[in-house]
């Protein structure tokens, strides 16, 4: 078998087979295949696609090229949720607490934030002390303990998406459907989890920008996942605007809490609530109704709050909920305030999360330090009526020099009118193995 062959097959649009896909994972992962000739079958997989054949045994492969993490010794159905990106995206740190509290264990490996998206192991960094980094031993017994446990994935997990992902990165060639989805649930195979919810983003501040790209997405993640065995379902959720009213490390921490209080955004409290629903669904607690009032029900009676702190402690972390004093804190605090009156018709996700990035909130290079206490508070958002003079933001940082370039970028992401703008959907869609259902 030759590699150059394989590239010709793929350019003049044939399927690859089984044992083709596993000549190519395996030769590249050792370092038999070199990087131009990856680079050259990775442009033919953009230009000519892939088959969803071809896309789950891509997926399968590149899971097998590492460890699999496996927790047998915890019974029932272990369920993991993926998002796919955002601006202020926290809802990793709400829901697992509150599906764990309703008895539904979550063994969570999260990544870290790059460019204008966050990464949960970046908030829960945040916390002092804690343990981000967990060996199997360690990764299983706190889930066993606590009944939820998110820790950053290990070198060995899909270390060809690793490789695979760093190629495409300098190649052009990281917006392929069948690419992305099997970067994405390749890790999500390798994890011990049964079944998985995917939140696939849509909007200005995602990687899919039309909804008909994150519904096309979000189909071809589920198929892979029945395709391996594991059940998994998709809601296709709105980030046109940030979501909730933090972008930042520390202060996505705050406003989780808050969240787990029964107080802060309703925007997130209520995309946070279906999706934890939907992963009770998953883990066959009843009807969607009835997943419903057991998450509120968790809320509301203080055992979601509980087991998060229970979690946090038992991963390391110290934290004072009710003060946050020893969280990372910004030396420089700056006001933004609206220079004109009316409504805000937009707030740009990208814009917004890129402007908290400059203020040192999210790293550009994967070896960028990040400034844990910056970030941005919305005090208004889509939809809110301001009078000219009015607080719209409050910057974080600790660097005096990135304010001006924040508060620029910041300021592209509102526009403002003189009549309120339509209520924006937070969900557009569910996605199954039965198909799409639009909400």
């Amino acid at each position: 078998m030759r590699t150059i062959d394989l590239i010709n097959k793929k350019k003049s649009g044939k399927p690859l087979s089984a044992d083709e896909i596993s000549f190519i994972i395996d030769g590249f992962t050792n370092g038999i295949i070199p990087d131009y000739q990856m680079s050259a079958l990775l442009m033919a997989i953009c230009f000519k696609g892939m088959n969803p054949r071809e896309t789950a045994e891509l997926t399968l492969k590149i899971a097998h090229s590492g460890e699999l993490v496996r927790l047998p010794s915890i019974g029932g159905i272990k369920v993991d949720k993926h998002s796919t990106g955002g601006v202020g995206d926290k809802t990793t740190l709400i829901i697992s607490p509150i599906v764990a509290a309703c008895g539904v264990s979550v063994a969570k490996m999260s990544g870290r934030g790059l460019g204008h998206t966050g990464g949960t192991i970046d908030k829960l960094g945040a916390i002092p002390g804690f343990k981000t980094a967990l060996n199997r031993e360690e990764f299983g017994e706190i889930v066993k303990g606590v009944g939820v446990c998110i820790t950053s994935a290990s070198e060995n997990i899909a270390p060809a998406d690793k490789k695979l992902y760093a190629l495409r990165d300098v190649t052009g060639t990281v917006d392929s459907m069948p690419l992305i989805a099997a970067s994405i649930m390749s890790k999500k195979i390798a994890s011990p989890s049964d079944a998985v919810l995917l939140d696939v983003k849509t909007g200005k501040g995602a990687f899919m920008t039309s909804l008909g790209e994150a519904v096309e997405l979000a189909k071809i993640m589920v198929d892979i996942g029945e395709f391996a065995g594991k059940k998994t379902n998709a809601l296709i959720t709105n980030m046109d605007i940030p979501l909730g009213e933090s972008i930042g490390n520390t202060l996505e921490i705050i406003e989780s809490v808050e969240v787990l209080k029964g107080r802060g955004d309703a925007d997130l409290a209520s995309v946070c609530k279906l999706l934890a629903a939907h992963m009770l669904l998953l883990a066959d607690k009843g009807s969607l109704e009835e997943c419903v009032k057991l998450v509120e029900e968790a809320l509301k009676s203080g055992r979601a709050l509980a087991k998060f702190m229970e979690m946090v402690e038992a991963q390391g972390g110290k934290l004072d909920f009710n003060n946050f004093d020893n969280l990372p804190k910004a030396s420089i605090i700056h006001k933004i305030k609206s220079p004109r009156t009316g409504y805000i018709c937009e707030m740009d996700a990208l814009s917004a999360g890129i402007a908290s990035s400059v203020l040192g909130a999210g790293r550009e290079r994967e070896d960028s330090e990040i400034d844990y206490g910056a970030g941005i508070w919305l005090h208004k958002k889509y939809g809110d009526y301001v009078e000219e003079g009015e607080l719209l933001a409050t910057f974080y940082t600790s660097d005096n020099s990135k304010i001006e370039a924040a508060a620029e970028k910041f300021m592209e992401a509102i526009k403002f009118d003189s009549t309120k703008p339509p209520q924006i959907k937070l969900i557009y869609a569910f996605v199954s193995k039965a198909g799409v259902e639009y909400l």
